[in-house]
């Protein structure tokens, strides 16, 4: 199969600037438009991008863990962030600040709300991942354990 040149090098370059905004819209979603599924979408948008253009040993390549890791990782995150205000009498996913001193930056907020938009974030990003291993190309890495033929 051929693959095009520009196809590739454009998604080099976007691949870059897609994981970026992705990440600042995790983060800045509390105060302004944006959070955990947005930032998770346009990471899925990006995955898929690389997915089509370079396949899906590239998609592996990008991210270092399995998928079914980083949908359960972004699912107890979310879980354990809606839980832990019940251990303080507090209705679940009520929202709590942590302020820090830090030495550059100065007086920096931090709602409990980003632990929960991480979740959603890691979620979204495995059930793309997991979505690409199903259909995805079918070379002899795909699997961690061999499958026995039938």
């Amino acid at each position: 199969m051929r693959r095009s040149l520009i196809l590739d090098s454009t998604i080099r370059f976007v691949f870059d600037s897609v994981v970026v905004f992705s990440v600042y819209l995790l983060f800045a979603g509390h105060n302004q438009p944006g959070g955990g599924f947005v930032g998770g979408l346009l990471l899925s948008v990006g995955l898929a991008l690389r997915y089509v253009a370079q396949g899906n040993s590239a998609v592996r390549a990008s991210i270092a863990i399995r998928p079914w890791t980083v949908l359960s990782l972004g699912l107890g995150i979310a879980a354990t962030t809606a839980i832990i205000p019940l251990l303080f009498n507090d209705a679940p996913l009520d929202n709590a600040m942590l302020k820090l001193d830090l030495p550059i930056l100065g007086l920096v907020k931090v709602p409990s709300a980003v632990a929960f938009d991480s979740g959603v974030y890691l979620v979204v990003v495995g059930l793309v991942l997991m979505v690409f291993e199903a259909l995805g190309d079918d070379d002899a890495d795909a699997l961690d354990t061999k499958v026995p033929k039938l």
